[in-house]
């Protein structure tokens, strides 16, 4: 029984060292990641301006592939079916927690993937068209009240977050404002521009541009804290309180069954690349904020998000494309 134990204790400790040696000798090759949306997005963008750097870390070929499809699904399958070993990742937001919730895939990204870390984090905005006569979020809630099914929002499709974010919020609130899909966000900003939507809750990146110039009117932002770059505009929680919807986020994961050691070195290089002076001056531009929040702390906010959303899209009845 002893002699058992000791080959079980040799066994483990082997097994350590070589994951600290495998760790110790990645990336030994080009390393690749998949996006699983168009190239010049957000997604993308923000990919390769660290894979850059992650490329000067590491000395070796860090090469981003765009694997478009299925809402995510095709590159996150093609993640999950890598060997996992470092060498294959995939960059993905916030709403990949949706992603097996609202059609059918071929993996479970509870089991599949191995969240690694988290390398940057931003908020959202309401805004609604010039054309809408209101000026703050509370005479825009007694309107759809007054007028129930009236308003209208815009998203980027069905399970799309601008889709999740105002359906929590209707739900929230018990109002009813009809949605309006569209083949991505952009076709939405467009069409609350032309005064076809009322409504558009998207990301400040995505709105700002159009805030400055005066061309559509902003409400409120998620966060517990008025942005620095929208500082006139309230919190939603102001309004509601408890009502605070944590920052979307971007994140790395690989397959599940990769070493922890290389999962954690990947997490110390990108955290390293994120905080970096010229990195953390490019995404404040874009208006993100480095976290490299890595391990079972981002694990936990997966988790957790996923719970979120999957309550939403159970009791509302949400549906896929």
């Amino acid at each position: 029984m002893i002699h058992r134990y000791h080959r079980l204790l040799s066994g483990l400790i082997a097994l350590v060292l070589s994951s600290v040696v495998f760790a110790a000798d990645f990336p030994n090759r080009p390393v690749r990641i998949v996006v699983p949306f168009t190239a010049g997005g957000t997604l993308d963008v923000t990919a390769r301006v660290i894979a850059a750097k992650l490329h000067d870390l590491w000395g070796q070929a860090v090469v981003i592939e765009n694997r478009v499809g299925g809402n995510g699904a095709i590159g996150a399958d093609n993640v999950v079916r890598s060997q996992a070993d470092g060498h294959t990742l995939l960059y993905n937001g916030s709403l990949i927690v949706v992603t097996q919730q609202l059609q059918k895939t071929t993996f479970d990204m509870t089991k599949d993937l191995l969240p690694v870390v988290q390398p940057v984090v931003y908020w959202h905005v309401l805004c609604v068209s010039s054309k809408l006569p209101v000026n703050n979020f509370a005479e825009l809630v007694e309107l759809a009240k007054k007028q129930p099914g009236k308003l209208n929002y815009g998203s980027g499709g069905l399970g799309s977050s601008l889709h999740l974010y105002m359906e929590r919020l209707k739900s929230n609130l018990k109002i009813d404002i009809a949605h309006i899909p569209y083949k991505g966000s952009a076709p939405a900003t467009q069409a609350l521009l032309a005064g076809e939507v009322d409504i558009v809750f998207d990301t400040t990146s995505a709105m700002l541009p159009l805030i400055k110039a005066g061309k559509v009117k902003p409400l409120v932002v998620t966060g517990d804290k008025r942005l620095e770059v929208l500082s006139n505009i309230p919190t939603l929680s102001s309004y509601i309180p408890g009502m605070a919807e944590e920052p979307g986020w971007h994140g790395i994961f690989a397959p599940t069954g990769t070493p922890k050691a290389v999962a954690d070195k990947i997490a110390a290089d990108v955290r390293t690349a994120v905080m970096s002076t010229e990195l953390s001056t490019k995404f404040k531009e874009m208006e993100f904020q480095p976290s490299g929040l890595s391990g079972e702390a981002f694990a936990d906010v997966v988790k957790k998000d996923f719970d979120k959303w999957s309550k939403l899209i159970r009791e509302n009845n949400i549906r896929g494309e």
